[in-house]
């Protein structure tokens, strides 16, 4: 009998030990009080400290939103795949004498904070849509706000959001483009950005995807990314871990919710950096192939325990009439296309 007890305690102990430390948190992340100081990445994926009581630079902030001109809106299609035209707001010829097609879909890319045209994702994301269909890429370089101190850029996304909304509604005045051709793609604090870009635009856009939604100051943040911000929202998580490290927001934003091998951690990553980082390597991928396939869940614990056997959905690719609505677990490899 003593053996027996022995065997089932060192079996439950076991058990314990098994479960992941970071379980899903979409039911609970809501609550996640982040520190004071933390740490965040910048496009290159170097960390630095964030004090999320920083002030506010207001005299920048009122400047972004008094004037939308302050971001870069750069043109790359197959006529010029690598060298970038740039649109202007209300300046009709910089788009009528640009390489700009009204007659195919419009892809808008948002980097997050301390980034710029040159960051990763843009070039990424970028050249996998323009080897698959012949679209219009936009690249916003929102760098004159995201340089700034986190909590500032944070405070100034709706209005760099709001702006591009204005931009794009200029594009659509001056050429026809309609919103359900466009598609607006936003990583990290751009994927908030983007929502608020849709939601200026009444919901209109055909999509909004938000890759991997920054978690610090958006918790209980009503300027969030949310599921009326196009007419199909997708969110892929990928560092939503509930301790102060994920650096994702890690619950339900969209329509559909993707958690990428649960959501916390990834295949061949040893840092926050990259799981962050991933959401949009895999994005890219799946413009690509169109490959990794999430099936329904009906609870944070099937997405913890790999369980869920709901309806399928393809994640991220770039089908403008997507739709699917709920909690998807996806699991991928750790090399691409993954």
């Amino acid at each position: 009998m003593k053996t027996v007890l022995l065997w089932f305690l060192v079996a439950t102990a076991y058990t314990v030990s098994a479960v992941p430390v970071n379980t899903v948190v979409s039911d609970y992340s809501e609550d996640r009080v982040y520190p004071r100081f933390i740490k965040f990445p910048d496009g290159e994926g170097n960390l630095h400290d964030v004090d999320l009581e920083a002030p506010v630079d207001q005299e920048l902030l009122d400047d972004v939103t008094r004037n939308p001109a302050n971001n870069l809106y750069l043109l790359y299609t197959r006529r010029n795949p690598t060298s970038s035209q740039t649109l202007v707001i209300n300046n009709a010829g910089s788009i009528t004498n640009s390489n700009f097609n009204p007659r195919v879909p419009t892809v808008v890319i948002a980097h997050g904070w301390l980034s710029n045209q040159d960051t990763d994702i843009n070039p990424v994301v970028r050249d996998a849509y323009l080897r698959r269909e012949d679209v219009n890429v936009i690249v916003l370089d929102w760098r004159r706000l995201a340089i700034s101190n986190y909590i500032t850029a944070a405070n100034g996304v709706p209005a760099v959001g709001r702006g591009l909304g204005q931009f794009l509604a200029f594009v659509n005045s001056v050429t026809g483009a309609p919103f359900n051709q466009m598609h607006l793609v936003g990583f990290s604090l751009g994927a908030h950005l983007v929502g608020n870009a849709g939601r200026e635009l009444g919901g209109r856009v055909a999509r909004v995807t938000a890759l991997d939604p920054a978690g610090p100051l958006w918790n209980y943040n009503s300027d969030r990314v949310n599921p009326n911000d196009g007419t199909y929202v997708e969110a892929i998580h990928t560092d939503g871990g509930y301790t102060v490290g994920g650096l994702g927001i890690g619950s339900d934003v969209a329509n559909a919710d993707f958690y990428v091998n649960g959501g916390i951690s990834q295949p061949g990553c040893l840092t926050n950096i990259c799981n962050h980082n991933n959401a949009w390597r895999y994005f890219a991928a799946t413009v690509s192939y169109d490959h990794i396939v999430g099936n329904q869940c009906s609870s944070s614990w099937q997405i913890t325990w790999d369980s869920c056997s709901g309806s399928r959905l393809n994640m991220g690719n770039s089908n403008l009439r997507k739709w699917g609505s709920g909690r998807f677990r996806a699991n991928t490899g750790r090399r691409y296309p993954y």
